[in-house]
């Protein structure tokens, strides 16, 4: 027979403590992510959540910091799941991972109060993304283009400036719908987990300092506060996205960074758990964790408002089978990959081209979108390129004078298509016509009979040739 739940009552009941969770007898059947209350001997009080339940004992994990916790502690179950206050005064403010104000403001006196263990948007009401993204850097606008209410992470190694390139787009990204007005201005959920002080410092001063901070929420988790935030901060940060989105009628950018750093966390939790490991010791579970985290952006039936995610990762030494990128990437809906090479070239964004792409990009370019000739320009610079690294290979083993007249001329493109388009400056926002028409000087180091992915009418109609020619006459 079950045991009744006890809602409200404090129990000094801990059977086992294994890090951050805790065994408590004698409660019932709690409810799943059941928030609970666990008061130290000191007097402290941490909040936790309920993991498991059977008809007496229930796991809890506790948030916050667990220092001082012993089997005296006392702990309440309160009948509610973890809730945030939810208001349009979110925007502008930095808070920790567990919502706590940064800033020195008060905390939030929110319309409505809402859970953060929410469930992903329902497939019979999601909408297909649409509408280009404009983030203001050439080779993402080009060639991967994001799309309102997409999924689109970047991939990236240790000592790669995917921090600078995070805090860049969240700077500069805007929505491009051309011919039709927009109701409300584009809003940055940004939400970054394990980050050191000076990049805690990097990340506030260039929010504040550009202006970005107002339209943009900041929630900001520290190395050194407690590791199990991480798992709770991502979801803070998409439930006051979804507010924003679907009940204010914005349309919001969501950006997490580090995710390997989140998916440290749930592994930290599934060894206390004594659960058999899967891949690098990774709970099998991961994949559908992450999908409850990635899921939830996209765009809904009858809703104006978006949430476009874009996750950011770090690859343990560059291994892209790892399990978080390579489960991120059957999710998302394409990747960018960061290079190494490039960077130590001195080139940023340092976009490795030939493995990154974006599923999605077709549906948010073209005519009225964009512009008519964006997705020749995309292919025929994709492919240019790839010919160009061929000829930089072949380069290596038989020298520049081995190679012949069209090879050295794909090997000037490559040099000039990175040194010349890839390469922006990290306060450099490029709008896309500028983008396209940037584009278009590179293609032309190449002959003209070798822009194979273009047709003719558009290549007559944008080639700088003929538009210089226009100006002539």
């Amino acid at each position: 027979m079950a045991v009744e739940h006890k809602y409200g009552l404090e129990l000094q009941t801990i059977e086992e403590i294994k890090g951050p969770l805790l065994i408590v007898k004698g409660i019932g059947r709690a409810r799943y992510n059941e928030l609970v209350e666990v008061t130290l001997p000191d007097g402290r009080t941490v909040l936790g959540t309920v993991l498991e339940s059977t008809r007496e004992y229930a796991l809890v994990q506790v948030f916050g910091d667990p220092q001082g916790l012993s089997k005296e502690a006392r702990v309440r179950f309160t009948g509610e799941v973890i809730k945030i206050p939810v208001s349009e005064d979110v925007i502008g403010r930095i808070f920790n991972g567990s919502f706590k104000p940064l800033d020195g403001l008060p905390e939030i006196m929110g319309d409505e109060e809402r859970e953060i263990f929410f469930s992903v948007i329902n497939p019979a009401k999601r909408l297909p993304p649409s509408e280009f993204i404009q983030t203001g850097v050439s080779i993402i606008d080009a060639l991967f283009s994001l799309v309102r209410g997409q999924k689109l992470p970047i991939f990236s190694e240790a000592g790669l400036p995917h921090n600078v390139l995070a805090a860049q787009i969240a700077r500069q990204a805007t929505i491009l719908k051309k011919g039709e007005e927009i109701r409300e201005e584009f809003i940055v959920v940004f939400c970054a987990m394990g980050i050191k002080h000076e990049e805690y410092a990097y990340f506030r001063n260039e929010f504040e300092k550009t202006g970005a901070l107002n339209r943009a929420v900041l929630i900001l988790n520290l190395a050194e506060d407690p590791v199990i935030e991480r798992i709770i901060a991502p979801r803070i940060a998409l439930t006051v996205a979804e507010y924003l989105a679907f009940e204010l009628d914005y349309h919001v950018l969501v950006i997490l960074t580090d995710m390997t750093a989140y998916a440290e966390a749930v592994r930290q939790v599934a060894i206390a758990r004594e659960e058999v490991p899967a891949r690098r010791g990774y709970p099998g579970w991961l994949y559908t964790d992450l999908a409850t985290i990635y899921e939830r952006a996209g765009r809904v039936s009858g809703k104006r408002g978006s949430v476009t995610l874009m996750p950011i990762l770090t690859m343990p030494a560059g291994d892209i089978t790892h399990p978080v990128p390579d489960l991120s990437g059957y999710i998302t809906e394409g990747q960018i990959i960061l290079s190494k090479e490039l960077y130590a070239k001195g080139i940023y964004p340092p976009v490795d081209v030939p493995p990154s792409l974006s599923r999605l990009m077709k549906s948010g370019i073209g005519p009225g979108k964009t512009r008519e000739d964006h997705k020749y320009v995309a292919d025929e610079l994709y492919r240019a390129y790839s010919e160009g690294l061929k000829a930089r290979d072949l380069a290596r083993i038989v020298g520049t004078v081995g190679l012949s007249e069209r090879e050295r001329k794909y090997l000037e493109f490559a040099e000039v298509f990175e040194r010349k388009f890839i390469n922006q400056g990290i306060y450099e926002n490029r709008p896309i016509d500028y983008t396209l028409d940037l584009a278009w000087e590179v293609l032309s180091v190449l002959p003209e009979d070798e822009l194979i992915r273009i047709p003719e009418d558009v290549k007559r109609k944008w080639h700088p040739k003929y538009r210089r020619r226009v100006v002539v006459e």
